[in-house]
């Protein structure tokens, strides 16, 4: 019988734990505010943190989120993923 492996979720951290400052240069100041700690980011972090605003999700179901926002040229699952896996990483996401 074959494995089932699990999606994973992440979720956001609840408002006011970030605060976000656009640059001219298209990037983004994150202030994580629970770690005190500041990241440079740029698209589609923002965008990924504000579509998991809605609540927790999948990749799938974010990329969903996302489609409805934004004109995605080639939506990804897998590689929206790996972004996921790099933001609970540096602590901005939470993997449930």
């Amino acid at each position: 019988m074959p494995s089932i492996a699990a999606t994973p979720t992440y979720r956001a951290d609840p408002p006011g734990s970030l605060r976000m400052v656009a640059l001219e240069d298209g990037l983004v100041l994150l202030f994580h505010r629970p770690s005190a700690t500041t990241h440079v980011v740029a698209s589609p972090v923002p965008e990924l943190l504000a579509a998991l605003d809605e609540g927790p999700a999948d990749a799938t179901t974010l990329l969903g989120r996302l489609a409805a926002r934004h004109d995605l040229d080639d939506p990804d699952a897998a590689a929206l993923a790996e972004r996921l896996e790099e933001l609970a990483a540096a602590g901005l996401v939470a993997r449930l």
